[in-house]
């Protein structure tokens, strides 16, 4: 975040609370046994949701950004779907010239939606203080160094379970969360990516969640199909990127 801005103090003041009473090392939450889905959701024939994370960089302007939908302009692509088929690797675009793919931070989960009642989903959000840029995980990065532990299962969970980053990189557990989407009480989930941008920064980042702060998304189960990204207002120091932003309704039936 800005140097001069307020949300940089908040950020420091969390990341600080967050160190006293974790210590170092991963956010996690304990893993539930499969609880078998209400066979009237009938996702028989397509039961994996593939979700694809993409994540670009430009090396000019030390700045990252993930797309885990389209964004609204067509620019960056990932393949997230629904499919009688378990995805093994990312489907992504190639940039726009000045952002291209990093395919080690990329990643894919095949979430088996028989698993359980609940898509409990982990947004991970990371910093590194020396280039001054976040980024956000909610699937592990290919290459293992950035952990998000969205998965599908009977119980819902309450708190990320996330890596602790790579030493440039560290958690920020202050902009991290946990969502659980009660999978029976519709037809869609309906995936939202609200991207933000800092232009003192030169830093974007994103959000599929984000509790009910300046930087939520409306990630949600419904019986509609949501057509437009649902986003926070932002802060004076990150403020919502529509073209960037997305939505995508996953079918369950």
């Amino acid at each position: 975040m800005p140097h001069q801005g307020h949300l940089r103090k908040w950020l420091t003041a969390a990341l600080s609370a967050v160190a006293l009473s974790f210590g170092p090392g991963a956010v996690t939450v304990a893993a539930a046994g499969p609880t078998p889905v209400p066979a009237a959701r009938g996702v028989a024939a397509a039961p994996y949701l593939n979700l694809h994370q993409c994540l670009y960089y430009s090396g000019s302007a030390a700045d990252h950004f993930t797309t885990f939908v389209p964004s609204r302009d067509g620019r960056f692509l990932a393949g997230t779907n629904v499919s009688g088929t378990a995805d093994r690797a990312p489907t992504c675009g190639s940039g726009d010239g000045n952002f291209g793919l990093i395919p080690l931070l990329s990643g894919v989960k095949a979430l088996d939606l028989r698993a359980g009642r609940y898509l409990n989903l982990h947004q991970c959000t990371y910093y590194s203080p020396s280039a001054n840029n976040y980024f956000n995980t909610v699937v592990t990065s290919s290459d293992g160094r950035f952990a998000a532990g969205t998965n599908v299962s009977g119980t819902a969970d309450r708190t990320p379970s996330c890596g602790s980053g790579d030493g440039n990189y560290a958690l920020v557990p202050a902009l991290s969360f946990a969502k659980a989407l009660d999978l029976t009480s519709g037809t869609y989930v309906n995936l939202h990516q609200c991207l933000y941008y800092s232009a003192a920064s030169t830093d974007h980042f994103t959000t599929v969640e984000g509790d009910s702060g300046p930087y939520r998304a409306g990630t949600n189960v419904s019986g509609t199909a949501d057509t437009a990204p649902v986003c926070g207002t932002g802060t004076t120091a990150f403020a919502p990127i529509p073209l960037l932003s997305g939505v995508k309704a996953l079918p369950l039936s």
